[in-house]
């Protein structure tokens, strides 16, 4: 079996703060980074809790967005083989997060909304290569929660 592995760093700082002295007196933005093939560093993702700032992201919507991602990407590659020929694509995923009484929760779902426009092929073969990239997805594979798509495709 072939195995592929990613590092990243997060890093996180109390800035001359109090730290974790109590729960309000910490920030929670934190950045996480990454080298290329080459060694050299990636762009960083400033993230932080979602319940505490919405400027900047969050772990909740970092896991949407990959899931988005690999769905996508998937897509593209499963089309390029299929001769569909995309020129737009557009994603508004949204998972949803339920929290019991005692403020714990988890991801119970999330749903795809991909919106592709193509030039050229077949619109029910572009349609069901979204089936397809879903048993592919990585990310989807890996999580314990549903990950369903509603897909628009549109010929322009």
């Amino acid at each position: 079996m072939a195995e592929h592995r990613y590092k990243t760093t997060l890093r996180w700082s109390a800035e001359g703060g109090e730290g974790t002295r109590s729960y309000r007196s910490f920030a929670r933005t934190h950045t996480i980074t990454a080298k290329t093939k080459r060694g050299e560093d990636k762009p960083a993702i400033v993230a932080t809790s979602a319940f505490h700032s919405s400027e900047h992201y969050n772990p909740d919507e970092l896991l949407i967005g990959s899931l988005s991602s690999c769905h996508m990407l998937w897509y593209l590659h499963l089309c390029s083989e299929h001769g569909v020929v995309v020129t737009g694509y557009r994603d508004e995923a949204e998972g949803v997060l339920a929290l019991d009484e005692h403020g714990e929760g988890r991801i119970e779902r999330v749903t795809l909304r991909p919106h592709v426009t193509i030039a050229d092929g077949d619109a029910a073969i572009a349609r069901g290569l979204h089936e397809l990239a879903h048993k592919k997805c990585f990310i989807a594979n890996s999580v314990n929660f549903p990950v369903v798509y509603e897909a628009e495709i549109v010929c322009g």
